[in-house]
């Protein structure tokens, strides 16, 4: 079982004694005492109150600068603090590759039956080859480790397959860890390729390293205990990907049904990159989020009619027959239903043969993949179609698709040819932390009856605010994107969505 371990980072022992407490009670195996952040550290009065009388098994670190730490004396003084701990009853010690050979020796006669050394070693600019990385394991058992320890730094997300690669191949336990935001699958994924431990902090600003999560969000949202060799990996590819809500959706459904699988954030560069590096079927299937859902259609092996007229997928399934890559689209349906939806409640009229849209001028800002999709779904329900973006060039092609109008973002100011129209946005402009942006001034959303945002972090955008203000009937982006979920779960698994817990989920993580 890989284990959970808290990095406490505190500058006083005080405060770093509360943060184990705190990591036990939120459900950690064990805590990093990282020495090297403490500002006044005094190795025998400290180290019997950290190791002395710990509620979890310790791990001590004494990290030095030229290894990305604060330690900045000589060595001597850092190998003395480490063997007190390790004979204070300290679980794990972890000392660096460069200085390994002279601290084995110094323990050799000394070393505790319960007791593992971890050597480690730490790459902050990227992540070797699959050979250099073996050859870097070679060299740390050799230098007499119990457990090897390898972090690396991601440059694309492409870098954590050969990390996983030799996890899988090492022969004694390894802590294999990739740094950054697009390493992050390195840490959540752990128990699925053997890694001996992941790191979970106590909460932002808690980190000892890059790319760190909480252990809440291991625990709450990815679901870690229950990960295992058999797991299903699903994930959102996009670029930015972090403000996502869909792990916290995807993984609470996955749960409610027993599903073994896990849904993680992906940060994708280049989607055919990707897409060839996770090609195994246990990466079973991918929610396509900004910049990559037109590039997915031509990524795919098979893509759905629907999804082929709109010219943009957000949902990839790998077909567990054969590897094949499907692409589907859930963006429309999601959308225009929340749409119709919020023009009935408005009017509170039920649901009719006809679409409220029916010859309605839909105005749609963007025309990448949400946009196509809005207006693929508004034509479908026989609505005047107008495509608004900055590029017109990209508008005046999706117009001409589907048999619209296009305009700048200049022109949409003065644009107004009937009251009671329907405004979409379906760019990021006023998504966290951008929240002040809008993509049309207040004076012009006079014109709109019905104002839609695609966006949903956060919940009340600046454009739904002011649009409010200005007696427009609003939906939020929330709605489209619990819809589109609801759709992306049951393609990724044959079930019907479990609604109420979704849509629940969704408002209380929002």
């Amino acid at each position: 079982m890989t284990l959970l371990c808290v990095p406490l980072v505190a500058k006083t022992v005080e405060q770093m004694m509360a943060d184990m407490a705190a990591a036990k009670a939120r459900g950690a195996d064990l805590v990093e005492i990282r020495l090297d952040h403490l500002s006044d550290f005094e190795p025998r009065r400290d180290l019997h109150l950290l190791v002395g009388d710990r509620p979890l098994p310790v791990l001590v670190t004494y990290r030095p600068k030229w290894e990305g730490g604060e330690y900045e004396g000589d060595d001597k003084q850092r190998f003395e603090a480490l063997c007190l701990a390790m004979e204070l009853g300290a679980e794990y010690v972890d000392v660096e590759l460069k200085v390994a050979d002279d601290f084995v020796r110094l323990i050799s006669e000394k070393k505790p039956d319960n007791f593992k050394l971890i050597i480690s070693s730490h790459n902050y600019q990227s992540t070797p080859s699959s050979e250099e990385l073996s050859s870097l394991v070679a060299r740390i058992q050799a230098a007499g480790a119990d457990i090897v320890k390898i972090a690396t730094t991601a440059v694309d997300i492409v870098d954590v397959t050969r990390m996983f690669q030799v996890i899988v191949h090492c022969h004694v336990p390894m802590i294999g860890l990739v740094m950054g935001e697009r390493g992050l699958i390195s840490r959540l994924l752990c128990p699925k390729f053997g890694g001996y431990l992941t790191f979970g902090t106590l909460g932002v600003g808690k980190e000892s390293a890059p790319g760190q999560p909480t252990i809440s969000d291991l625990l709450n949202v990815y679901n870690i205990r229950q990960i295992g060799a058999d797991t299903k990996i699903f994930g959102i590819v996009g670029k930015p990907v972090g403000h996502s809500k869909s792990p916290v959706l995807l993984n609470a459904a996955f749960k409610s049904v027993g599903l073994d699988a896990v849904y993680v954030p992906l940060l994708v560069d280049d989607l055919v990159n990707f897409l060839n590096a996770y090609s195994s079927t246990d990466f079973a299937g991918f929610s396509c989020t900004i910049p990559h859902k037109e590039a997915a259609v031509g990524c795919c092996d098979k893509v759905d009619p629907i999804a082929k007229s709109i010219g943009a997928v957000n949902t990839i399934i790998r077909r567990p027959s054969d590897g094949k890559l499907i692409g589907y689209n859930t963006d429309y349906v999601g959308a225009i239903s929340a749409i119709e939806d919020g023009i009935r409640g408005s009017q509170g009229v039920g649901k009719e043969t006809v679409s409220p849209l029916a010859g309605k001028v839909f105005v749609i800002i963007g025309a990448g993949g949400a946009g196509k999709a809005l207006a693929y779904g508004a034509k479908e329900k026989g609505a005047k179609v107008v495509i608004a973006n900055r590029t017109y060039e990209r508008a005046r092609e999706l117009a001409n698709l589907i048999g619209g109008h296009a305009l700048t973002l200049a022109e949409l100011e003065t644009f107004h040819p009937e009251d009671g129209m329907i405004l979409a946005n379906t760019t990021s402009i006023g998504m966290q932390p951008n929240v002040n942006e809008t993509p049309i001034s207040k004076l012009a959303l006079g014109s709109y009856s019905v104002v839609f945002d695609a966006v949903y972090t956060p919940k009340a955008t600046r454009l739904l605010r002011e649009a409010e203000e200005s007696g427009a009937t609003v939906v939020s982006g929330l709605e489209m994107f619990i819809r589109q979920a609801m759709g992306q779960f049951e393609l990724f698994t044959n079930l019907t969505a479990p609604e109420n817990l979704m849509r629940d989920t969704a408002m209380r993580y929002t």
